[in-house]
């Protein structure tokens, strides 16, 4: 890097110095004249968070993003720091992280006059211009704000003197973004002692006002249990933030889709997923987010879609290597080992602990009916229902591909029904698909006796 290293280089460059909310506003408004979002990858909320959170941004204002867990509040908060310049200037030393050209301690301020032009310049990257903090019932006001330092004391300096601090988080972030991660639970005491640092951008420690004009954007998240219900964010600081914006689970099964597939973490491990096993995960969320024995307090995560589906991958990869078959691919009674993972992350409002997998599989199979219907709707089960009922289809839950579409090939009806257009290694998924919408619409049954799974007649 071919950049300043001391005060007198910095002034020939021509550097001139801009706060931090005018650093932002000009990136933002790069990116709206290149039409790229401001935050990346922020699926479905291209008309309602990412437009709030541009305005806020340009206008300068702080932020608390309100929503329930799982929405990607943590998200657009580090994604803000892509908002800062790539580099800018600090006096070297300086715990403030201090413009050269705008000292704010007395100490910096002194030292520029005596080491003038040759005051040594640091440059400081995005990642470390941002402080994040979770807000913990532990969290102290030295941690956040600062704490007077008994040795620098000793030493002769006056209480009131900056130099004596030992400053906290708050400060140290000085010229970037500080962000408080559930905030309703930060002690209302400690809440008291931020209404300064966000309002007239000052300090008090001990009883002691100093004088800071710290430089900070500040962007905080809540969840609307703890900021309603409990009412433990307090009402000064609520209004200190100049932007509140309301996240919210995906509203459509396609973003939910994308959000999951391209979330989901699956360790490089190769597997072919075909499209109705992401259908009924995404189907089956959007179905908790409106189920009556769910609580929506607490919301339906994102995360519950994303680990069901990191689930149902496994189980397809687990199948593959006991049967030393390749790729590994995943079906769609696979979605059943996604349960424990699914239910997991949902709240359901009974005492007995086997109520969530009751919920749970019944949400798979109105999820499995709902996605059958779209592939399928438009045909005649009547040869089909009538071949399984007939001569009813056996096999084991952990059926190798190969003898899977063996066994498929004795029953021309169904596979007249699933299609011949398929790829080999998604044909077992969609026969699944098939069978196991048959059973959710009552027209086969299901029947599980030790690791065999028997298709056959309905029960009406």
């Amino acid at each position: 890097m071919d950049l300043p290293l001391t005060l007198g280089d910095l002034v020939d460059s021509g550097y001139q110095p801009r706060t931090i909310r005018e650093e932002i506003r000009a990136n933002v408004f790069a990116r709206i004249r290149s039409n790229t979002p401001i935050i990346e990858g922020m699926v479905g909320y291209e008309d309602t968070v990412l437009p709030e959170l541009e305005r806020a941004l340009v206008i300068g204002h702080d932020i608390i993003l309100l929503g329930e867990r799982g929405q990607g509040k943590t998200r657009i908060i580090r994604s803000i720091r892509h908002l800062l310049d790539e580099w800018i200037p600090v006096v070297e030393g300086s715990p403030l992280n201090e413009d050269p050209l705008r000292p704010i301690l007395p100490s910096t301020i002194e030292r520029l006059k005596q080491e003038g032009p040759k005051t040594p310049v640091a440059w400081l990257a995005p990642d470390a211009r941002f402080s994040e903090k979770l807000a913990t019932p532990d969290t102290t006001i030295a941690d956040l704000i600062g704490e007077v330092d008994p040795i620098k004391v000793a030493e002769g300096r006056y209480l009131a003197d900056a130099d004596t601090i030992h400053y906290g988080l708050v400060p140290r972030t000085n010229r970037g973004i500080f962000a408080i991660n559930e905030l309703p639970d930060l002690p209302e005491r400690i809440q008291v002692g931020l209404l300064n640092a966000l309002e007239e951008r000052d300090i008090q420690i001990r009883g002691y006002r100093i004088a800071l004009p710290l430089d900070i954007v500040f962007v905080a998240s809540a969840n609307p249990e703890d900021y309603t219900s409990r009412g433990r964010l307090i009402t000064p600081l609520k209004d200190r933030f100049g932007t509140q914006i309301t996240t919210h689970y995906p509203g459509a099964v396609d973003d939910e889709i994308e959000i999951m597939t391209t979330q989901a973490r699956l360790g490089g491990l190769a597997v072919v997923v075909p499209s109705p096993v992401p259908q009924i995960i995404a189907t089956m969320a959007q179905l908790a987010r409106h189920h009556t024995s769910i609580s929506q307090h607490s919301g339906v995560s994102v995360r519950a879609s994303i680990a069901a589906y990191e689930a149902v991958a496994a189980a397809a990869i687990v199948r593959s290597v006991r049967n030393n078959e390749t790729p590994a691919a995943v079906r769609v009674t696979d979605i059943e080992a996604a349960l424990p993972a699914f239910v997991g992350k949902i709240e359901v409002e009974s005492l007995d602990p086997r109520e969530g997998f009751k919920v749970g599989s019944a949400l798979l199979r109105q999820a499995t009916a709902t996605v059958f219907a779209q592939v399928y709707g438009s045909q005649d089960t009547t040869a089909v229902v009538e071949e399984i009922s007939q001569t009813p289809l056996e096999m084991s839950a952990d059926e190798p591909d190969a003898a899977y579409r063996a066994l498929l090939a004795s029953y021309p009806m169904l596979l007249d029904f699933v299609g011949s257009t398929h790829p080999p290694e998604e044909l077992a998924c969609f026969a699944d698909l098939a069978l196991e919408g048959l059973v959710a619409t009552r027209r086969l049954s299901r029947h599980t006796m030790a690791n065999r799974v028997t298709f056959g007649p309905g029960r009406g």
